[in-house]
């Protein structure tokens, strides 16, 4: 009798069909380039505009120093951090803040390229000409300066003034206390003491 059992398949190893498979990774190739296809032919790519200045004030301090209490059901725009209305997202702290709306990903969806436009050089004259107009064109001169000494000098003069009464009226307080009330002197001499102020005399 021979010791091998015919006919048993004892490999117990899965067998693949080598053709089916090779397939199905040709249909997926085909597949992924028809999408690469239709992403190319989507049209021209956006025109996006040259990074801006804000126009606003960054708020970081309105919330500073406050407790809030956090549910977890509660809407986005009051939960705890910085809440970004473009993005719809919330920032854990101002420096994370800061990155976030400086960044690509905000920037893009205000529809602005992280690029800055270059400026010419009639946009730089005009900047400097606005400039020199908002500033003030007020002139120096020492009779402002001797102004504005006189009026500190009179201020801190009246302040000394009002220290110096001040120190009066609580003097007058402490020593109206101090002072007997209704007591006869023959008997205060007659027991020994002039008065029941303080030993100085």
């Amino acid at each position: 009798m021979s010791g091998n059992p015919a006919g048993v398949d004892n490999t117990f190893r899965r067998k693949f069909d080598k053709d089916e498979y090779l397939e199905r990774a040709r249909q997926r190739e085909r597949d992924e380039k028809d999408e690469a296809r239709r992403g190319k032919d989507r049209g021209p790519p956006v025109q996006r505009q040259p990074l801006k200045h804000r126009d606003y004030e960054v708020d970081l301090e309105s919330r500073l120093g406050k407790t809030q209490v956090v549910t977890p059901i509660a809407p986005l725009s009051q939960q705890a951090g910085y809440y970004c209305s473009v993005c719809e997202c919330v920032v854990k702290d101002s420096a994370n803040y800061l990155d976030h709306i400086n960044g690509k990903k905000h920037q893009r969806a205000l529809g602005m390229s992280m690029r800055v436009e270059r400026a010419s050089l009639e946009q730089v004259q005009k900047r400097f000409e606005s400039l020199k107009k908002r500033k003030d064109p007020g002139t120096f001169s020492e009779q402002d300066l001797d102004e504005r000494i006189f009026k500190q000098q009179q201020e801190e003069e009246e302040k000394k003034r009002q220290r110096r009464e001040k120190k009066k009226e609580k003097k007058k307080e402490q020593a109206g206390p101090n002072e007997p009330e209704d007591i006869d002197p023959d008997v205060a001499a007659m027991m020994g003491f002039g008065g029941f102020g303080t030993s100085k005399k």
